[in-house]
């Protein structure tokens, strides 16, 4: 009968719970190694994990000579990003970019080494992806961020059945 009682208490405190609370799922706060002062000191959360769902903070292209390594350097950061939170890069359903550009046609132009660098990580079953111009970044010298959201497990069961587009005449 000893042990009954600490039971009893520990189902009592379960049962004042709300039910949303007993349901929520546990939202984890996380950050690869050398990322840490991002949330103890510009307090924001590299990668924030919700259940199966995991969000990855803007991450600036800013270690690199040419626009080409420091855009690789932001992806190889992400992929790093995703494996604190159990995900990879096949279970990213949505990317986010950002691009300093001083109108549409210098965004063209600076979109293009992305466009090569993200094919090298993306090789298939390729996830939403929205790109936008912008006049500045957080991080002096970026000239592009990126941001991504992924379901852990899911490239595990990526499909796609969408037909090449027909030559045009």
């Amino acid at each position: 009968m000893r042990h009954v009682r600490p039971l009893l208490v520990l189902g009592f405190a379960l049962l004042s719970l709300p039910a949303a609370a007993q349901q929520a799922p546990v939202r984890e706060h996380l950050a690869p190694s050398g990322w840490e002062g991002s949330y103890h000191g510009l307090h924001y959360t590299p990668v924030v994990r919700i259940g199966d769902r995991v969000i990855v903070s803007g991450i600036p292209a800013s270690e690199g000579e040419t626009d080409e390594d420091k855009i690789r350097w932001a992806f190889q950061q992400l992929e790093a990003h995703l494996k604190t939170a159990g995900a990879t890069l096949e279970d990213v359903v949505e990317l986010q970019s950002f691009h300093v550009s001083t109108g549409h046609e210098d965004f063209r132009r600076r979109v293009e080494p992305v466009l090569k660098v993200h094919r090298e990580f993306f090789k298939d079953h390729y996830p939403a992806w929205t790109a936008v111009g912008t006049t500045a970044l957080f991080s002096k010298g970026a000239p592009m961020e990126i941001r991504a959201e992924a379901i852990v497990g899911s490239g595990a069961r990526a499909r796609a059945d969408i037909p090449e587009p027909k030559a045009k005449r």
